[in-house]
C-alpha cells in the first residue's frame, strides 16, 4: 500500500480498435479538474493487447502517469477479468476517485468495483464540482429529463461513470507522462464468462462524435424529399447530418445519424438544429454543443430555450438562403 492521502484519481480508458473510445478521453478532462482541486495526480488505467497506439495519445493527454496491463490473454473486454483486474490497481494505488466511461461496456464495471470496496457510484455524471471539500456529481436521471446534484457520503474512496460528450477532449501535451507496464494475474475461478467467437456487423459509418459541425434535422423538415437540404447544408459546410428519432422512425435517413438518448451523444463546435422542436429525448445528445443555431417556425420551441442564435421561420426558406450567404462567403474567401 502506499502511505499517502488519497488525492488521486484513476481513470480507466476503454479501448477499441486500438484506439481510446472518446469518453475515454473525455473523462481525463473531468480527472484532471478532480485531481487538481485536491493536488492530487491523474492516473490513467488501459486493460488489453495492441495498445501502444493507444498509450502513446494518452500519454500526451496531460495525466501524471499512464499504467498498462498488458497480457495476450486480454484480448477483448470480459467484465469479470477486468473489473478484477482494476480491483487490484485500486488496491495498489490507493486514489480517491475511479472515473469509467458510461458505454455500454465500461458501464458495469463502477458499480461492481464499488460493492467490493464498499463504497458509492453515480452514474452518467455530466459535470462535477467541489464544495467545501466534497465532490458534487451532477448526474442525468430519467433519460435526461431530470438533473440531479450527488454527494456520495461515508466513504474516501468514489465511484463514477462520465456521460460521452459531457466533457472536452484534453488538449495534446508537449511533455508525455511516465508509463508503467505491469501483470496482473486473475485467478480462472473468478472469470465467469466465455467469449466463443465475435461478429462485427458491417454499416454505415458515421462519425457523429468527432465532427466539428453537425447539421441535424426534425420532423419539421417535412419530408424525406425536404430533408436532402439538411444534407446539402452539411456537405457545405463540412459537417455530418443529424437527424432525431422520429425522423430516422419515418425512413428519411439511416439510424447511425441519430442524436439523442437513444442515440449518439456530440459535442460540435457547430450544432444546426433545422425543423427540430427540442424534445428532451433529442436535446439529451447535444446540449454539449458549443454553438447551437435552431429554425424552427415555433418561436415558443424549446429548442430556442439552449440555442445561441435562433431563426424564427420557415426552415425550407431560410436555409436555400443560408447556404448562398455561405457560398458567397466562401467564394470571397
Amino acid at each position: 500500500m502506499v502511505d499517502r492521502e488519497h488525492k488521486d484519481v484513476l481513470a480507466y480508458v476503454e479501448v477499441s480498435d486500438g484506439k481510446p473510445v472518446n469518453v475515454g478521453l473525455e473523462l481525463l478532462t473531468c480527472a484532471r479538474s478532480i485531481a487538481d482541486g485536491a493536488g492530487g495526480k491523474v492516473l490513467a488505467v488501459l486493460i488489453g493487447s495492441g495498445l501502444d497506439a493507444a498509450v502513446k495519445k494518452v500519454a500526451a493527454s496531460g495525466v501524471d502517469r499512464v499504467i498498462v496491463v498488458t497480457d495476450p490473454a486480454y484480448t477483448a473486454f470480459r467484465q469479470d477479468e477486468y473489473t478484477s483486474v482494476l480491483e487490484r490497481l485500486i488496491r495498489r494505488y490507493e486514489p480517491a476517485v475511479v472515473l469509467t466511461g458510461n458505454t455500454s461496456l465500461s458501464i458495469g464495471l463502477a458499480p461492481r468495483l464499488a460493492a467490493r470496496f464498499e463504497s458509492g457510484c453515480v452514474a452518467d455524471v455530466t459535470s462535477v464540482r467541489r464544495e467545501n471539500g466534497r465532490l458534487i456529481w451532477l448526474t442525468t436521471r430519467y433519460c435526461g429529463t431530470v438533473l440531479a446534484n450527488e454527494v456520495i457520503t461515508n466513504s474516501a474512496l468514489q465511484f463514477a461513470t462520465v456521460r460521452p460528450g459531457s466533457f472536452s477532449k484534453p488538449e495534446t501535451s508537449k511533455t508525455a507522462a511516465p508509463v508503467e507496464k505491469i501483470s496482473v494475474a486473475v485467478p480462472a475461478d473468478t472469470v465467469r464468462t466465455k467469449i466463443r467467437d465475435t461478429v462485427q456487423k458491417i454499416s454505415e459509418t458515421v462519425n457523429l462524435e468527432d465532427a466539428d459541425v453537425v447539421v441535424a434535422g426534425g420532423r419539421g423538415m417535412g419530408s424525406a424529399e425536404n430533408f436532402k437540404l439538411v444534407e446539402k447544408l452539411a456537405a457545405l459546410l463540412g459537417g455530418v447530418v443529424g437527424a432525431t428519432r422520429p425522423v430516422i422512425e419515418d425512413g428519411w435517413i439511416s439510424r447511425a445519424h441519430q442524436v439523442g438518448q437513444s442515440g449518439k451523444i456530440v459535442s460540435p463546435r457547430l450544432y444546426i438544429a433545422c425543423g427540430i422542436s427540442g424534445a428532451t429525448q433529442h436535446v439529451t445528445g447535444m446540449t454539449s454543443s458549443r454553438f447551437i443555431v435552431a429554425i424552427n417556425k415555433d418561436e415558443d420551441a424549446p429548442i430556442f430555450e439552449i440555442a445561441n442564435v435562433g431563426v424564427v421561420g420557415d426552415v425550407m426558406k431560410v436555409l436555400p438562403v443560408m447556404m448562398e450567404e455561405i457560398r458567397k462567403i466562401k467564394t470571397e474567401a
